[in-house]
This record gives structure tokens, C-alpha cells and sequence, in this order.
């Protein structure tokens, strides 16, 4: 069997939720470890996705105008969560040996489902992983399931992982 030089692209996407970072953390022990994947022939690719932009009035609901300084901060407050989500998703790969392994960043913007999809189809990822918020059936049936929506929509395998539930939690 011939050995291809490419490497192998895990696409995870990432946000600020515990569920993701877990998924980030599986991902790391189960397809990266030295006897799961040849980790130099592997490029692990980080995505996190902003909320796409509202559209701006000159005007809020209350008849108030919106100043530029208001505009600005929003945007400084999502640019900061972008910030903070790969620094904690730095922290969990740097604690894995992760010397051998290349790592990229993305920030993207829009709604998660559609630029996971186009990432994943972009990039060529190999694998997709994403943390599972695990949502009852009327939040989902609100809300929508973004991993159900990509396991759909992308051309390679997608793992969902579901963070177990601790007695915290229950």
C-alpha cells in the first residue's frame, strides 16, 4: 500500500462551552495519540465560529440612538470570546504532546452550521469533531442541532461527543 504524503486535516470546531472543549480533549487522546494516527502526518485545524454581525439601525428598540462607541464594543466584546476560546483550546493541546502536530486556527463568521459545512468542505478535513450539547428535544426542535445539521450536510465522517454527565450535572 503506498504512503501518501499529505497529511490527514481533523477539523474541530470549537466555541466557548465546556461540551467543546471535552470533544477538543477527546479528540486529542483517541485520534491523535501516537497509536491512534501517525501524528506527523497529521494537521489538526481549530474552528470557532462568531455570531454573524447584526444588522445595525441608527436606532435600538427604544427609539435611543446607537453610537459608534456601542458598535465598537460589541464587536471588541466577540473579537475578545474568539480570543478566549483558542487560548483555552491552546491550553488543552499544549498539555498533549502535541510537538509533531500542526495546528491552525480559524475564526469564522455566520451562522456555525454553514461555515462548518464550507470549512470542512474548504479545508478537505478528513474527520470532523464536535462537542454535543446534548439538548432535549424541544430546545433542539427550537434551536436546531449544529452537528446534526453538518453529520448531514459534509462530505467526511463527523464524530460527535457527548461530555459525560457528572453528578453535577444530573
Amino acid at each position: 500500500m503506498e504512503e501518501s504524503n499529505e497529511k490527514k486535516i481533523i477539523l474541530v470546531a470549537v466555541d466557548e462551552s465546556e461540551e467543546s472543549m471535552y470533544a477538543l480533549s477527546w479528540c486529542l487522546h483517541n485520534l491523535l495519540s501516537s497509536t491512534a494516527a501517525q501524528p506527523t502526518n497529521t494537521k489538526l485545524v481549530l474552528l470557532y465560529v462568531k455570531p454573524p454581525p447584526p444588522v445595525y439601525s441608527s436606532l435600538d428598540a427604544t427609539g435611543y440612538l446607537f453610537g459608534c462607541d456601542v458598535i465598537a464594543t460589541m464587536e471588541k466584546y466577540t473579537k475578545d470570546i474568539a480570543t478566549s476560546v483558542m487560548s483555552k483550546a491552546e491550553r488543552i493541546y499544549k498539555d498533549f504532546h502535541t510537538n509533531n502536530i500542526q495546528v491552525d486556527k480559524i475564526v469564522g463568521s455566520g451562522e456555525a452550521k454553514d461555515v462548518i459545512c464550507v470549512a470542512a468542505d474548504k479545508l478537505r478535513a478528513d474527520i470532523l469533531v464536535m462537542g454535543s450539547h446534548d439538548y432535549g428535544f424541544f430546545k433542539r426542535a427550537l434551536l436546531g442541532s449544529v452537528s446534526e445539521h453538518c453529520a448531514k450536510h459534509v462530505k467526511c465522517p463527523v464524530v460527535v461527543i457527548k461530555r459525560p454527565k457528572t453528578t453535577a450535572q444530573i
